[in-house]
């Protein structure tokens, strides 16, 4: 793959947007490779992913925050730059469960999710031996309600020290502070079965079988304060009949949970997530 820019903007909408960036590009040489565009109507907002390659593009970094700068200032722009080239480094939070830890560290290893994993973060020492199989330092650091505080400066000690860019938890079974969550905005993904909140607690599948649930899925989003109502990133679903028992229902869950949390985690290290207004943009 070409290595590539890519700019994320939003704004809001207008005519010319389009034009403005595009002619922007072309006289500086670049050979677009990707461009995808959202409008929101309802709040009169503009949204645009565009991706270009770097070969032959006559700005380096510096240059073009300087020379792009007073085109998004005309259009009032919000807007991102980033580079396929950089890896950013990833830590993953997990507690017993390892189904998505595992699936994350797979595709880590085939080359899908570009980016670093230098730390594995759990509160239990079920996930160390896995930790260990792909070579990942894994730091156990028990953590409930009554030493959170103590558990999340270690945590945070660890994030700044490796230079973490995105916090992915893997099933990681406790509930952050919202001092913790509020110092990484929109840079903590969370998955859980999307029981919620009909059948809360330990024993969702349990309950939802009792009920006879004919569909059941996974959601994956942005972790806010408000701990499992942060904006959506993906959701996925599968149908289940009278025939599935509860150990039926927990496979189908955990498959599901698996494929949703990471397309959640590549599409943000692809740089295909806008978040704004409580919801996310992401482009295909």
């Amino acid at each position: 793959m070409p290595r590539s820019a890519i700019l994320l903007i939003h704004c809001p909408d207008r005519r010319g947007i389009v034009a403005g960036i595009s002619s922007f590009l072309y006289a500086r040489g670049a050979n677009i490779l990707h461009a995808d565009e959202h409008q929101d109507n309802e709040l009169g907002l503009f949204f645009m992913r565009i991706e270009w390659d770097m070969e032959g593009f006559a700005l380096d970094d510096a240059a073009f925050r300087r020379e792009f700068q007073p085109l998004a200032a005309g259009f009032d722009m919000c807007w991102k730059l980033a580079y396929s080239a950089v890896r950013p480094a990833v830590a993953i939070f997990v507690s017993r469960a390892q189904h998505c830890l595992l699936d994350l560290l797979y595709r880590h290893e085939i080359g899908e999710l570009t980016c670093d994993i230098p730390l594995i973060v759990s509160n239990h020492v079920d996930a160390q031996g896995l930790a260990g199989f792909y070579g990942i330092p894994f730091h156990h650091i028990p953590a409930d309600a009554a030493n959170r505080a103590v558990a999340e400066t270690r945590q945070i000690a660890l994030i700044g020290e490796h230079a973490v860019e995105l916090i992915v938890l893997a099933r990681y079974m406790q509930v952050l502070s919202p001092e913790f969550v509020a110092r990484y905005p929109q840079r903590i993904i969370n998955v859980h079965h999307s029981f919620l909140p009909a059948f809360s607690g330990a024993r969702p599948y349990q309950a939802a079988h009792q009920r006879g649930v004919k569909l059941i899925g996974a959601t994956s989003h942005f972790v806010t304060e408000a701990l499992d109502d942060g904006p959506i990133i993906e959701q996925d679903v599968v149908r289940i009949s009278h025939r599935d028992q509860v150990q039926d229902l927990i496979q189908k869950g955990r498959d599901l949970e698996r494929v949703v949390l990471s397309r959640a985690v590549r599409w943000y290290l692809e740089h295909r997530i806008l978040h704004y207004a409580g919801k996310t943009v992401v482009f295909d």
